[in-house]
């Protein structure tokens, strides 16, 4: 590795790229929908689910289920920002 590319990191002078900010909004976006919808992803991931489940509909979450994924889509939320500021 190159010492001064790591420097530079290190010290903030490298620009991320437009790719970079355009991933880390998707997926600010994907954690908003964990939070504020969590049942949505659930019927997509059940969906994949048909050819090798039994009974997808089975698989669903509790109401203790879902606001585990919605704290974990705030912890998600919260890391994805942090590294959207910090590479700003």
């Amino acid at each position: 590795m190159e010492h001064n590319a790591i420097e530079r990191a290190a010290s903030g002078g490298a620009h991320s790229s437009p790719v970079f900010i355009v991933f880390m909004c998707l997926f600010l976006i994907m954690g908003l929908i964990q939070v504020i919808r969590p049942q949505l992803l659930w019927r997509i991931n059940s969906r994949m689910q048909r050819g090798w489940v039994k009974n997808p509909e089975g698989t669903e979450p509790t109401g203790k289920g879902y606001a585990m994924q919605r704290v974990t889509g705030v912890i998600f939320m919260v890391f994805a920002t942090w590294m959207l500021v910090q590479n700003i």
